[in-house]
């Protein structure tokens, strides 16, 4: 008798906990381009690395709307803004995994790594990272932080060489997660340091386990987690391209969270009473990018005859469908420095030929769209968006071809300033307007890779490096407003639409929450089987 009670209380003891431990799995719309993530800017590659596998300093709670602790459970300020000492949570475990095996908890010399392999050009892992560091060039890391180092085994200080009211916040974007420099000194001794690229390490809520590209990324949850281990095991991102496909898996529940959803299966789902749709404003830009660099598109002319030639609202009825904004400039406008009496270009065909013709093209002249195969938040229907511009420009007398193109290839070309016009999208991290300030029309931006328009002017970038030096928001305020002023009269975006961030989930995934960067977050969901 008593030999038969045990295992059956043994299961009875078993069962809530197993029951917690439900799979989940996210529809997404393309492959990252790697997990090494200080290496790309797209938020597709932050989702599948930053966001699962890694943890920062700090972190930006988008609903309280400010920085907090995350692998630094406290840090504090020198009073003349130039020193910042973080002291790091204790007994924090990097993952276990079949090709690592930590011999110690994280400490400085993690934190130290993860930096100076970006700041400093001599460093072993600098020349490493083929695609290199376009975030910490483009934001000025390099010349900002003047030292970083371990006072102790578990506190990071850095000197910066000048105050920068956004470097705190800075600390939380996802190419600022924290790497095991005892795995990377595994992987150099090996000769083997792509494998950071592609089997990550890192201290976050979900361990990387496979992934094959176009189809599938698996992830299990880390039992060692310093938060917790999540809910949910395992976390699968399933790679669906087609959004009509997402929103079918959706519904017969082979995803239980699709992102990135066309306005008309918004509808659709919400009419659907086992499917929900949660909803955000975000903190985007949906744009053109004119490469500034390609005559004749380096004539301001040119680029405002581009713009002056689209029907943004014919455009953001047929590709949004109700669930955006138009957009007059870089800044969304739930920026706290937005310029709202800035005026956007009005759809006036006949002054852009006037202007065309200024700029000594009576005639036109041809150009590329470059745009992408699959849909996506800020894009939601890349075929049609680039068929209406391509429409529009003829009329002017622009003859555009347009060219589909890969989404990472894609990436990787733009950044190396071969595209004449390019739909593309930014999402801030933080909330703060230097997000989309510094790494898009910075001159150091143009050489990392992340300014789309390749446009580099000394006033411009002296506006945005004057706006960083103060905490006073006000004055920050006015030096970003002159900056819009002169990136809109210079023509160097078509500005398309600010959207609604909106996901879509199945009845009985609990915890999730939309946030307005498009960051992810799944160690909180829950999902009943």
């Amino acid at each position: 008798m008593r030999r038969a009670v045990l295992p059956l209380l043994f299961t009875t003891l078993l069962g809530p906990a197993l029951a917690q431990a439900a799979a989940l799995s996210v529809c997404t719309e393309a492959s990252p381009e790697g997990f090494d993530v200080v290496q790309y800017n797209s938020l597709t590659t932050t989702n599948a690395s930053a966001d699962v596998l890694m943890n920062r300093l700090v972190e930006f709670d988008a609903k309280a709307g400010k920085v907090v602790p995350s692998l630094a459970q406290s840090w504090t300020v020198s009073d003349d803004g130039l020193v910042y000492t973080f002291k790091l949570h204790p007994d924090v475990k990097f993952h276990t995994t079949p090709y690592f095996k930590p011999s110690r908890t994280l400490n400085a010399d993690d934190v130290l790594f993860s930096f100076q392999r970006m700041l400093y050009p001599a460093h072993s892992w600098h020349k490493i990272a083929q695609s290199g560091f376009p975030h910490a060039q483009s934001l000025q890391l390099p010349d900002l932080i003047k030292q970083i180092d371990a006072p102790d085994p578990l506190s990071v200080r850095f000197t910066l060489s000048h105050p920068d009211a956004t470097f705190l916040a800075t600390l939380s974007m996802g190419f600022a997660s924290i790497y095991p420099a005892e795995y990377a000194d595994q992987l150099l001794k090996a000769g083997t340091p792509e494998k950071l690229n592609s089997q990550p390490i890192g201290t976050g809520p979900f361990v990387f386990n496979r992934f094959q590209k176009d189809a599938v990324i698996r992830y299990r949850a880390n039992p060692d987690y310093f938060k917790g281990k999540p809910a949910v095991d395992p976390l699968i991102f399933a790679i669906t391209p087609d959004a009509n496909v997402r929103l079918q898996k959706l519904r017969r529940n082979e995803c239980q969270i699709a992102l990135s959803p066309k306005p008309l299966d918004i509808a659709a789902a919400s009419e659907d009473s086992s499917l929900k749709v949660e909803k955000t404003e975000a903190f985007m830009t949906a744009f053109v990018a004119i490469n500034s660099q390609h005559p004749p598109l380096d004539k301001p002319e040119v680029r405002q005859a581009i713009n002056l030639a689209f029907d943004k609202d014919s455009y953001l009825k047929a590709v949004f469908e109700g669930t955006a904004v138009a957009a007059n400039g870089a800044f969304p406008p739930n920026t706290w420095s937005y310029d709202k009496s800035l005026p956007g270009y009005p759809t006036d065909p006949a002054k852009a030929q006037e202007l065309l013709k200024k700029a000594g093209l009576p005639d036109g002249f041809s150009t590329t769209i470059w745009t992408r195969p699959s849909g996506s938040l800020l894009n939601p229907n890349p075929s049609l968006g680039a068929q209406l511009l391509q429409a529009d420009l003829a009329k002017v007398g622009i003859k555009a071809e347009i060219r589909v193109i890969e989404w990472g290839e894609l990436i990787r070309r733009a950044k190396a300033g071969e595209h004449d016009l390019l739909f593309m999208g930014w999402a801030g991290d933080n909330g703060d307007p230097d997000n989309f300030l510094s790494p898009q029309f910075s001159c150091a931006a143009v050489t990392s890779g992340t300014n789309f328009a390749r446009y580099c002017d000394p006033r411009l970038d002296q506006l945005i490096s004057a706006g960083k030096t103060t905490n006073d928001q006000s004055v920050r305020s006015r030096l970003y407003q002159q900056a819009q002023a002169q990136i809109q009269q210079q023509a160097l975006w078509l500005p398309l639409a600010h959207p609604t961030a909106a996901v879509l989930l199945r009845e009985g995934v609990e915890g999730y929450q939309v946030n307005p960067f498009g960051r992810q977050d799944f160690a909180g969901v829950k999902v009943e089987r």
